[in-house]
């Protein structure tokens, strides 16, 4: 379409006039199309106007990184099979505080799989994992009760981590808030569009402040710059000191992420 074409031009430009590498540059433009392709939406919409996404890209080139910390999530050789087939074949990976760590692989190669399991909702034949701390979890499905609005998802998630019921209600309105949602009128869950439970998931995800959190393509269905507000979320708990596992399909950005577990068969590694 036309304007995406022109907006995709105007970004391409504004990037070059913020230094952002030609590399680095190339790989947005990439990642929005894809994102586009996923989400059906307008660029405008969904990440603002040109200038505005590259000056975030730019800012967060040029953020500097803490160093690491000790180690929060440590998986090996993790080995499921199912039937016939194998799922996932001997997987090692190590997450220390302040990292994030990208699943990336092809369809059914086992990366939702990969997460339950460090999240301990799926047996697996060999291998363990060890988690360095407290455990949050946003699945890629489900995670909702459907007859609770938000604020009752807070104050019961909230309490299975010690949180008052204040507390939970504030701290989840306060993070809904950065993905530009307001809860308080929302309904109940089954009303919700699939992107907003997927923002329901993920605020729940954080509660109680865990020390690691494992993702599955938490973004699905955001919209309005909700995708780029994920990622400087992600940032920001990175420079707070979590380990982050997240499973996605449109990573192009690696220099978004410390380390990349590819579960494609024959190409399973972490760079």
């Amino acid at each position: 379409m036309r304007g995406h074409h022109d907006w995709f031009s105007a970004l391409a430009g504004e990037l070059h006039r913020r230094g952002v590498p030609p590399e680095t540059a190339r790989g947005v433009l990439a990642e929005a199309a894809a994102h586009l392709r996923e989400s059906g939406g307008h660029p405008v919409r969904v990440f603002g106007s040109p200038a505005a996404y590259a000056t975030a890209v730019a800012d967060s080139v040029g953020r500097p990184r803490r160093p690491a910390g000790d180690v929060l999530l440590e998986v090996r050789g993790l080995t499921k099979r199912l039937g016939r087939r194998t799922v996932l074949d001997g997987v090692d990976l190590t997450v220390r505080a302040g990292e994030i760590a990208a699943v990336v692989g092809a369809n059914g190669c086992g990366k939702s799989t990969f997460l339950r399991a460090c999240a301990g909702l799926s047996r697996v034949d060999t291998g363990e994992v060890r988690v360095h701390g407290t455990l949050g979890y946003c699945p890629q499905d489900g995670g909702t009760a459907d007859f609770l609005v938000p604020d009752e998802h807070f104050v019961l998630v909230g309490a299975g981590r010690g949180m008052a019921r204040g507390d939970a209600i504030g701290t989840g309105r306060r993070r809904a808030a950065d993905l530009d949602w307001d809860p308080r009128d929302a309904g109940q869950a089954r009303h919700l569009s699939g992107g907003t439970r997927q923002k329901l998931n993920l605020l729940l995800a954080t509660l109680g402040e865990p020390d690691v959190l494992l993702l599955d393509e938490p973004y699905q269905g955001f919209d309005r710059g909700t995708y780029l507000d994920f990622w400087q979320l992600l940032w920001r708990w990175r420079d707070a000191g979590k380990a982050v596992v997240v499973v996605t399909h449109l990573l192009d950005r690696i220099d978004d992420v410390d380390l990349v577990l590819d579960l494609t068969p024959a190409r399973r590694a972490v760079a």
